[in-house]
């Protein structure tokens, strides 16, 4: 099968699931009507869920709020285009994989891609049966290198999306809070040492204040714990802190 790209309007129907009970959802940003519902008519025959998103604005809002396990995005994008995205992306820390499909082909294009941190570059028109053998690929690269989601009771961190949810509802957090809760997370239901955490936080840094620590503490526990949910984060006075249960 090879496809070509065409220009017209855009593609709004829902994705289905394939065969697999257990489908990979994959995100295709591409904002030509027919190549979009071509390409996800074809991997929705192999199995795959496919949501498509025809603007880099939409995609970036799903591709850091959902359930992806891929991204295939075509350069040329309206208003923003698709390099502009996949480098937005990765400087807020969105590891997913990413697949460019597109029309330029020169060398220097592919290696701006690369180094923007697209995994893998196809070009128009392109023989299906390649694209699926590298989306195969990106993704059993992918499957070895990504990290469990950590979770403590209903306190969950996804360490690939840097995402935190308590009860299923979305936690923001500060980097610095981010970097806390990750540590502790690591380490369920064991105190960890301050000087531990202010090492991952602030390195060999001298001058950071004593209170500094608790300070972002303070804050991430507000957000952790809210009004009546049950409290995970605890201080263990004088050693550091844990989250799980209390230690009597």
């Amino acid at each position: 099968m090879v496809l070509r790209s065409t220009r017209v309007g855009v593609d709004t129907s829902p994705s289905v699931a394939g065969r697999d009970p257990n489908p990979v959802k994959l995100l295709l940003v591409e904002d030509d009507a027919r190549t979009a519902q071509a390409i996800a008519r074809g991997l929705r025959e192999e199995g795959y869920v496919v949501d498509i998103s025809t603007s880099a604005e939409d995609a970036e809002a799903l591709a850091t709020a959902g359930d992806h396990r891929l991204l295939i995005v075509d350069w040329y994008l309206p208003a923003k285009d698709g390099l502009a995205m996949c480098r937005d992306l990765r400087r807020q820390g969105v590891m997913v994989p990413i697949l460019m499909l597109t029309a330029r082909d020169a060398l220097a294009d592919r290696v701006a891609a690369l180094d923007t941190g697209v995994d893998d570059y196809v070009t128009k028109p392109f023989a299906f049966a390649e694209l699926l053998a590298r989306l195969r690929a990106l993704l059993r690269r992918s499957d070895l290198s990504r990290p469990v989601v950590l979770s403590v009771e209903d306190l969950c961190i996804d360490p690939v999306r840097h995402r935190v949810t308590r009860n299923g509802v979305a936690v923001p957090l500060t980097l610095k809070e981010y970097q806390i809760l990750e540590v502790l997370m690591r380490h369920p239901g064991e105190v960890v040492l301050r000087s531990q955490i202010e090492q991952e936080l602030w390195g060999e840094v001298s001058d950071v204040t004593s209170n500094a620590l608790d300070a972002h503490v303070s804050h991430l526990r507000r957000k952790v714990d809210p009004p009546g949910a049950k409290r995970l984060l605890h201080t263990a006075r004088g050693r550091g802190f844990y989250l799980g249960p209390a230690i009597e």
